[in-house]
C-alpha cells in the first residue's frame, strides 16, 4: 500500500497528467492527498445500512446515559442503556456479516462508540467518585494520543493498525467492569460479592487498555519510521 502511495506521489511531482510548468511549491503535498482520498472513500461507501443505522443508534445512547448517570443518578437504567448498546455492538457486526453490508463508515462508527462509552463513564465515574480521577484521565489520555495517531498513519499512506487481541480483551474487561460498577452503587443482597470482581474487571481491563495502547503507538512508530526510510534518498 505504501509502495502504491509512493508511485502516486511521483507521477504527481513529476508533473504526468498536469501542467509542467506550474510551480513546484503549488504542488498538493501527497500526505493531504492520502488524507482526502481516505475521506473520499468513507463517503463512497453506503451509508444507510442497517449495521451502520445500529451504530449510530449506539451513539445517541452516549448523551442520554451520561445524563442518567449524572442527573437523576438512575444507575439501574443507565446501566440498561449500556446492556442494549452491548447487544447492538454485537448485532451490527453479525448483520454486517450476514447481509454483507461492510462499509467504512461502519468500521469508524463502531470504535467511536465503544470509546464514547468508556469515556462519558469515566467522567460520570470521576464526577461522583467511583474511581479515582487518575485512572481516568490515563484511559482518556491513552484514546486521545492514538486518536492523534491516525492522520499521521494516513499522511505516511498507511491504513490504521488492526484492532489487537489485547485491545479487544481489554474492551472486553472494562466493558463488564461498568456495569458491574454501576451495580454496586445500589446496596442489594450480593454487592459485598460483586463489588470484588467488579474491581477485579477493572483493574485488568485498564491495565490491558494502557499496554495495548502502548503496542498501538509502537506500530504507528514502526509505520512512520518505514515510510520515511523508503524516501529517504540514497
Amino acid at each position: 500500500m505504501v509502495q502504491d502511495a509512493e508511485r502516486t506521489t511521483e507521477n504527481t511531482t513529476s508533473g504526468g497528467g498536469g501542467n509542467p510548468g506550474r510551480p513546484s511549491e503549488h504542488r498538493p503535498d501527497p500526505g493531504i492527498a492520502r488524507i482526502r482520498e481516505a475521506a473520499a472513500g468513507v463517503w463512497a461507501d453506503p451509508w444507510w445500512t442497517l449495521p451502520n443505522l445500529l451504530s449510530v443508534l449506539r451513539l445517541a445512547g452516549v448523551p442520554l446515559f451520561l445524563w442518567l448517570l449524572l442527573g437523576p443518578q438512575a444507575d439501574l437504567l443507565a446501566l440498561l442503556v449500556l446492556v442494549v448498546s452491548g447487544i447492538t455492538d454485537w448485532l451490527d457486526g453479525k448483520l454486517a456479516r450476514w447481509l454483507n453490508q461492510y462499509s467504512r463508515l461502519g468500521e469508524l462508527l463502531d470504535p467511536a462508540a465503544d470509546r464514547l462509552y468508556i469515556i462519558a463513564t469515566l467522567v460520570a465515574f470521576v464526577l461522583r467518585d467511583v474511581v479515582p480521577w487518575w485512572v481516568a484521565a490515563a484511559l482518556v489520555l491513552r484514546d486521545v494520543v492514538l486518536t492523534l495517531c491516525l492522520p499521521v498513519l494516513r499522511w505516511h499512506g498507511y491504513e490504521p493498525p488492526e484492532v489487537h487481541y489485547l485491545g479487544k480483551a481489554a474492551t472486553f474487561c472494562l466493558m463488564y467492569a461498568f456495569p458491574l460498577l454501576l451495580l454496586v452503587q445500589e446496596e442489594f443482597p450480593l454487592s459485598e460479592v460483586v463489588r470484588p470482581i467488579a474491581y477485579a474487571f477493572t483493574c485488568w481491563g485498564g491495565a490491558l487498555y494502557l499496554w495495548a495502547g502502548i503496542l498501538y503507538l509502537g506500530q504507528v512508530v514502526a509505520a512512520v519510521h518505514q515510510a520515511r526510510s523508503r524516501t529517504r534518498p540514497a
